[in-house]
């Protein structure tokens, strides 16, 4: 019996960078709850872009956030994990030296940006619906950082090779969605923090239910027993996920969910 469902957001289910979710999927979150099923939602955003695009069922669901490095319920931390300051320092070296690239750096509370661009502002702001900040110098917050990430519109999967290159020894460097690179510490993901709340609520490998589309979701879908990719999903994610469903646009996820009740 199900008894954990978790699902990435943008691309499984609402398009990139938007907060355009079916408004059925909260009343079938309810229902579930009611079922004794708990909800998850697991994102590489930010808590506060989450907690948005959740807001009607903030109180009756866990926020995975920033790919596993912030684990929130009900306003409340469960578990952060920090990058090492000097590595994040090189992280943020790396990204300035890439042409056409933006910089991200995350802390539980808040995230920064590097330069003062309108539309890439405006973006994270009423797309994503963080809390931004920008800021001159981003080394200056390595110290608290949890995430870091690299924005390109078109070549993030490029990049994504010479980044592993040079950090993955040491990082757990993931595409996140078709233009961003998540930095995170070493041992960090969707799938560790699904599997301490696992833990937390007493819930089995097999007892769960995920959905994804992107890489950086393989973790979690093989920490669960029923694992879902979403049709417009990436080929490595479809290749790891038991089952497949619908695409966001056809609301595959919710169609799964429906059955399940």
């Amino acid at each position: 019996m199900i008894k954990l469902i978790a699902s990435d957001i943008d691309g499984t289910i609402l398009p990139e960078g938007t907060d355009l979710v079916n408004p059925e999927l909260y009343d079938v979150i309810r229902a579930l709850k009611k079922k004794g099923i708990r909800f998850a939602a697991a994102s590489g955003r930010q808590y506060e872009s989450m907690h948005h695009v959740f807001a009607p069922v903030e109180e009756d669901i866990y926020f995975i956030a920033e790919n596993g490095t912030n684990l929130m319920y009900r306003g409340k931390c469960l578990d952060y994990v920090p990058l090492d300051g000097r590595t994040a320092e090189e992280v943020i070296r790396f990204i300035r030296a890439q042409e056409g690239c933006r910089l991200i750096v995350s802390t539980p509370e808040i995230m920064y940006t590097e330069g003062y661009e309108e539309a890439f502002l405006d973006w994270l702001v009423n797309g994503y619906h963080n809390k931004v900040t920008v800021t001159e110098d981003a080394v200056t917050l390595c110290s608290r950082v949890n995430k870091i990430s690299l924005y390109h519109p078109e070549k993030a999967a490029l990049l994504a090779e010479e980044a592993r290159k040079q950090f993955g020894d040491r990082l757990y460097v993931t595409l996140a969605g078709q233009p961003w690179i998540d930095f995170m510490p070493k041992g960090t993901d969707k799938g560790t923090a699904l599997a301490q709340l696992q833990q937390r609520l007493g819930v089995s490998r097999e007892e769960t239910m995920a959905f994804g589309d992107n890489c950086n979701d393989i973790s979690m879908i093989c920490q669960a027993g029923e694992s879902y990719a979403v049709a417009n999903a990436h080929p490595q994610l479809k290749e790891a996920a038991k089952y497949m469903t619908g695409s966001y646009e056809e609301d595959g996820v919710l169609q799964v969910l429906r059955q399940l009740l």
